[in-house]
C-alpha cells in the first residue's frame, strides 16, 4: 500500500523514526520489501535523481508498482530524494510519487524559501507531500557534494521562519551528519541540542535526519579483507536513533550502509567463487543479506511491529 509520508509521520512522531532507504535496482527492491514485511515496519522507498537516470525512471517506478502487488502487507511511501526543482515537478506530474524532496539548501535563504514554495504549491495541488532542507551536510552523495568547510548546521530560528514561509511538510536539518561513508573523526558527533531547539520552535513538526548510515566496522573490515580499500570510515551510532525520534525526527535516511552490504556480498562471493559468471547466485545472496540488514535497521529505528497500528490509523482517516 502506497501512502504519503504525512500519514507515516503522524503515527511515528515522538515514538519512532521511519526508515528511508535508497534503492537503485531489482535486488535492492526485493530485499527492502522482504525485510520490511518481515519486520512489520512501515518504510519509505527513496529514489534519487541518480537512480532515476541509472536506467530509466519508468523502470524503477514499475518495480515499485510490482512490489506493491507482490507484498500486499507492505505500507510505504515513494519519495524523491534530493531533487532539484525540475525533478520535483516531473515527479509531481507523474502521479506516482507520494512525496518529494526539494533540495535548494545550497541557495541563499530567500531563494531556498522561494524555490521550496513553488514546489509546495505544485505538490499540494496533487496531494503530494514536500520535504525541504535547511543547512548543509558535508560529504558526497551522487550529485550532492559539500566540502566540510562549506557545511553548516541548521539555525533553529531560521528553521521556524523557513517552515512558516515555505509551507513545507517536513524539514531536513543539518545536525552534524554527513553524506557518504566518512562521517565522523575523533570526538565529532551529532548535535542534539540543535534538534531540541528546533523542536521547541516547531512542536509536532516532522524533522528529517540525512546521512544517517552507521557504517558498521564489521562490514568495512570484511570488504577490505575481500580486496576493498575503505579507510577510516565511521558513521552514526544506531543507539542515537531513539533519542532523535523523541526529539521529533520521524524520518532517517540510510543509503551508504546498503551499498556496503552490496559491496561486501559481491566481493566475498567472487573472491570465494572465481569460476562463477552467473549474476543470479550473488544476486540471490544479496537479496537475503539486504533483507536481514533492513530488519536490523528497522529494529534500531523502533519501527518494527508498527505496521498494523499504521493501518488502523489509515482506516480512521
Amino acid at each position: 500500500m502506497i501512502v504519503t509520508t504525512r500519514e507515516l509521520f503522524k503515527h511515528a512522531y515522538g515514538k519512532y523514526a521511519v526508515g528511508a532507504y535508497n534503492i537503485n535496482n531489482l535486488e535492492q527492491t526485493m530485499g527492502l520489501f522482504r525485510g520490511c514485511v518481515e519486520a512489520k515496519a512501515p518504510f519509505i522507498v527513496q529514489i534519487s535523481k541518480g537512480a532515476r537516470s541509472y536506467t530509466d525512471k519508468r523502470m524503477l517506478e514499475a518495480l515499485m508498482r510490482t512490489a506493491d502487488q507482490i507484498f500486499p502487507d507492505a505500507v510505504f511511501a515513494v519519495h524523491l530524494d534530493h531533487g532539484d526543482e525540475e525533478a520535483c515537478m516531473d515527479c509531481i506530474a507523474s502521479g506516482f510519487y507520494s512525496s518529494v524532496m526539494i533540495d535548494a539548501s545550497a541557495m541563499p535563504f530567500d531563494e531556498n524559501v522561494a524555490t521550496t514554495k513553488r514546489v509546495v504549491k505544485a505538490a499540494h495541488a496533487r496531494g503530494v507531500v514536500v520535504e525541504a532542507e535547511l543547512g548543509q551536510l558535508g560529504g558526497v552523495e551522487e550529485h550532492v557534494s559539500v566540502s566540510e568547510d562549506q557545511a553548516h548546521l541548521t539555525d533553529p530560528a531560521q528553521a521556524e521562519d523557513f517552515v512558516e514561509r515555505s509551507g513545507c511538510d517536513s524539514l531536513a536539518c543539518a545536525i552534524g551528519t554527513s553524506h557518504g561513508a566518512y562521517k565522523f573523526s575523533g570526538s565529532q558527533g551529532l548535535h542534539f541540542e540543535v534538534i531540541e531547539a528546533i523542536q521547541k520552535r516547531l512542536p509536532g513538526f516532522p524533522l528529517v535526519m540525512h546521512g544517517s548510515s552507521s557504517v558498521p566496522k564489521s562490514e568495512v573490515d570484511r570488504i577490505n579483507a575481500a580486496g576493498g580499500r575503505l579507510k577510516d570510515a565511521k558513521g552514526v551510532d544506531e543507539k542515537e536513533f531513539a533519542k532523535a525520534a523523541k526529539l521529533g525526527v520521524t524520518k532517517v535516511n540510510i543509503d551508504t550502509d546498503g551499498r556496503l552490504v552490496w559491496c561486501r556480498v559481491h566481493r566475498e562471493f567472487f573472491r570465494d567463487k572465481p569460476e562463477n559468471f552467473d549474476l543470479r547466485p550473488p544476486g540471490k545472496l544479496f537479496m537475503a543479506e539486504y533483507a536481514k540488514y533492513i530488519v536490523g535497521k528497522n529494529g534500531a529505528l523502533g519501527s518494527t511491529g508498527q505496521v498494523d497500528a499504521v493501518r488502523k490509523l489509515l482506516k480512521k482517516t
